[in-house]
Order: structure tokens, then C-alpha cells, then sequence
């Protein structure tokens, strides 16, 4: 995956990206410290974290899988900020095996919950990991883009199958195991004991525009990135959203 602050690449990150860095802003002027511990569950590759270790915080990847995580080890080398990224493997389900309790400014939580047993076990340790005052960026599929997106593919019955089954799943051949309404992500992080700070919905428009039209006509890359910035933030749109972005804040953190 590419950087999130790389052109191309803001299609699909760029309303996460802004939301988290100024979410993060907040916390370095809240507590005055320019190096905030973040915890990326299921960084992978460090997509976020090498981008937020060159912005000075010191950032904890926990993954699964040994490739990514030595991919991150390469890749923050190369970018000079490995000694501010640490990759240690596991999951969210098992993560105090691996990192501590309450211990961090901010947790990352993108593309997790869709791949485990428990959801709301897994948005329980992301909060439990969080210092008495910190945020929480949720990350997760969002139902209706998947059943927009087949239906415009010609697949009726894998939408309306998509629409009615409990995990949002369009088939057996569907590779993503599950997906949220926007509703379902703001419980979690409610349930959880976090206050939901914003909702943002994220690829609104961009998986459905042709890729050619994007990198051959003049300026329609700018022009696309303004779209899914001003629809990220009505409701109306979060019902057709690709994924769904949810930034939780302790009550300590809350209007801060």
C-alpha cells in the first residue's frame, strides 16, 4: 500500500489521514508533549505508522504476520525513523500479550475488525489500551458501498444478498468476512466507553470512478479528493461509503 500523504494514494486515505493527524495535533497541544505513543493494531506494513514516526511520535505496530511486520522494519529504515517504530506480532483479541495496558496517546484500529471473531472485544482492548486521555481511529468496511458497488456491476442478487445477510457478506465467494453500517461502528466505540467524536465515510466516490479517467484528465485527481473531503462528512453519504471512519475520544479526551 502506498504512503497516505502521496497524491494517488489520498484517494483512499485521505479523509483518514487528515481526521487522524489533526485528532492527534489536539493531543500533542492538550498535553504538551511533541511525541505521542500511538498503537497501530494490524499496521501491517506501516501504510500509518512510518508516515506518523516522521512526524516525531513513537509508533507500536502489532500484526500477525511476519512478512508485513518485516516489510514495516524495512520500510521505516529506509525512511529513517526506525528507531521511533517497533513491530512486535500479534492481534487485537491477544493484544495485552504484547503490549500494555492504558499506555498510549492514540490507537489505530484500521481494517481489523472485519477479520476477527469478536468485534467488540477487539474495540474493547483498543480502549483499554488508551491513556485516561487519548483517541481512537476505527477503520472498517462499510456495508452499503459493497452492496452499491455490486449492484452497479450488474450483480443483483449478490447486492440484495449483501443487504440482507448479517455479516454483509454478498456470497461465499466474498473475500471481505465482514462489514458495518455506520451505526454499528458508533455502538462499538459507545459500548466501549468512548464518546464518538466524528464520523467520517471514506471511498464514497472513489471506487467507482474509472481509474483511466482519474490519471488522464487534467485535474480530476484534485477535483475527485475535494468530492470525497466534502461528502465525508454528511450521513447521507456514509450509507454508500466503501469504509466507514470512526474517531473515539476517552471522556478525559473529549473536548480537548
Amino acid at each position: 500500500m502506498p504512503d497516505p500523504t502521496r497524491p494517488r494514494a489520498s484517494l483512499r486515505t485521505a479523509v483518514v489521514w487528515e481526521v487522524l493527524q489533526e485528532a492527534l495535533d489536539r493531543r500533542v497541544k492538550a498535553t504538551g508533549r511533541d511525541a505521542l505513543d500511538v498503537l497501530d493494531t494490524g499496521g501491517g506494513s506501516g501504510n500509518f505508522a512510518v508516515p506518523l514516526a516522521r512526524l516525531g511520535h513513537r509508533v507500536t505496530v502489532v500484526d500477525p504476520s511476519p512478512n508485513a511486520l518485516f516489510a514495516l522494519e524495512r520500510r521505516a529504515a529506509e525512511a529513517g525513523v526506525a528507531d521511533r517504530v517497533k513491530g512486535v506480532q500479534g492481534d487485537v483479541l491477544g493484544l495485552f500479550d504484547v503490549v500494555e495496558r492504558g499506555g498510549h496517546d492514540a490507537v489505530l484500529c484500521h481494517g481489523v475488525l472485519e477479520h476477527v471473531d469478536d468485534p467488540a472485544a477487539g474495540v474493547r482492548n483498543t480502549v483499554a489500551a488508551l491513556r485516561s486521555e487519548g483517541v481512537l481511529s476505527l477503520l472498517a468496511a462499510g456495508l452499503g458501498g459493497a452492496v452499491l458497488a455490486r449492484a452497479l456491476a450488474g450483480h443483483f442478487k449478490e447486492a440484495r444478498q449483501a443487504l440482507d445477510d448479517p455479516d454483509g457478506r454478498w456470497g461465499s465467494g466474498d473475500p471481505m468476512p465482514r462489514r458495518f453500517t455506520a451505526e454499528q461502528l458508533t455502538a462499538l466505540v459507545e459500548e466501549a466507553g468512548l464518546s464518538v467524536a466524528a464520523v467520517h465515510g471514506v471511498r464514497v466516490f472513489a471506487d467507482l470512478v474509472p481509474g483511466v479517467l482519474v490519471d488522464t484528465e487534467p485535474g480530476a485527481l484534485d477535483a475527485l479528493l475535494k468530492l470525497e473531503a466534502a461528502a465525508a462528512e454528511l450521513p447521507a453519504f456514509h450509507a454508500i461509503a466503501t469504509q466507514l471512519h470512526v474517531l473515539g475520544e476517552t471522556p478525559g479526551a473529549a473536548g480537548t
